[in-house]
């Protein structure tokens, strides 16, 4: 019997247990907003210690967190090492996911299983991938405890932030020295090998007017009405982004949507305030900072009619493009290894594309199957990295 059948034949007999350990995470909530998610982060540790793997926590500075806009965090780092010599491999997923919104035919936090799929906020993205990387490296414990010679270190990386860009995550380790990985695989949303994706510009825009009564509305700058103008200059360009065409194969065109909204003071009132945030996807040949300047050109061109409109604009994550880098053929949030210049690659569990899973969408869900597949292949590749 080879090393890969060694390995599914392992996956393949704690594959229930896999299935237990995946729903024991999923049930405890994470959501980001408001990212309160250093209890996710502990249980977590608890399931991984029950497996006995020895567990590093590092919490990230509450000062940090207060001018992030997350309540708590406590990162995941577990070593494994194997034979000396041979590279370090980190296997990255997050822990934290979007809140489950309206439409869930089934309860989003306990994991309910039919027809060979779980259910539940988390499960594909990428809660999973926890579960993924977690089994692919007990099965390649299991195999040098068999008297196969491995050489290298494995780490596992669980993170809590990826919602908010990653930058008390996998950042946090990176900047601090934490871990220096020589090739690192990151969550995915399917098993489709991710060498590249695009980045994001997360802005939050607050137009100041004035107040007034409704039966006088002369007398207040309504915010509401300034907002129409940007809230439309905006999908105009949404429109206008989908002939961007990008040369890096898998990737279509920037985009560009406004994701929540909020404002005013009462029905009878001119409203003196409208606030919303606005999420800007950069294909890997644009500049970061000239997509800004052009989004704020914008925001700041449409309002230019409406007196004594002031409008306040907060950058929430600037995030680059994550691109091929040499290294990624022998592996064949992900950009911030790239940019400290570890050759990295996105896979999971899950089917081909984000629709299939309903991922950030209700009734969420992961074909147990692909689990156990997707287990298998990580721990395959790993152990190809370990004998090279």
């Amino acid at each position: 019997m080879n090393h890969y059948e060694n390995l599914g034949h392992w996956i393949d007999a704690h594959h229930a247990e896999q299935i237990e350990f995946l729903r024991d995470i999923v049930r405890v909530p994470s959501d980001t907003p408001p990212g309160n998610n250093a209890p996710a982060a502990e249980k977590a540790a608890e399931l991984l210690a029950a497996l006995d793997f020895p567990v590093e926590r590092h919490p990230v500075p509450a000062e940090f967190l207060r001018d992030y806009g997350m309540q708590s965090v406590t990162n995941l780092i577990v070593r494994h090492r194997f034979g000396a010599g041979g590279p370090t491999i980190a296997l990255n997923a997050h822990g934290d996911v979007v809140p489950p919104g309206e439409g869930w035919t089934r309860p989003p936090y306990e994991g309910v299983i039919e027809d060979g799929r779980m259910y539940g906020r988390g499960v594909a993205v990428s809660k999973s991938d926890i579960a993924t990387f977690t089994y692919a490296l007990a099965a390649l414990r299991a195999l040098a405890g068999g008297g196969v010679a491995l050489k290298g270190t494995v780490e596992l990386h669980f993170t809590y932030d990826e919602e908010m860009g990653g930058l008390a995550g996998p950042g946090f380790l990176l900047a601090n020295g934490l871990t220096r990985p020589d090739y690192a695989i990151a969550a995915s949303f399917s098993y489709a090998v991710v060498t590249a994706h695009n980045g994001c510009l997360q802005l939050e825009v607050t137009l100041h007017g004035k107040s007034g009564h409704g039966a006088m509305p002369e007398t207040g700058r309504d915010a509401f009405r300034a907002g129409v103008a940007v809230l439309n200059a905006l999908y105009a360009e949404a429109e206008a982004l989908r002939t961007k065409k990008s040369r890096v194969k898998g990737i279509d065109h920037p985009t560009l949507i406004v994701g929540t909204l909020h404002g005013g003071i009462n029905t009878n009132v001119v409203p003196d305030r409208l606030t919303f945030r606005m999420d800007r996807r950069m294909t890997p040949e644009e500049n970061p900072a000239e997509v800004e300047a052009q989004v704020r050109a914008l925001i700041e061109g449409a309002i230019a009619g409406h007196d004594a409109i002031r409008v306040e604009i907060k950058r929430l994550l600037l995030a680059n493009a994550l691109q091929p880098l040499p290294g990624q053929e022998k592996l064949a949030d992900a950009r911030l290894y790239g940019e400290h210049g570890v050759p990295i690659v996105m896979y999971g569990a899950g089917p081909r594309t984000i629709a299939e899973s309903n991922a950030k969408r209700p009734d969420e869900n992961l074909v147990l199957e692909d689990l156990r597949r997707a287990t298998q292949v990580v721990a395959c590749t790993v152990c190809d990295l370990l004998q090279s």
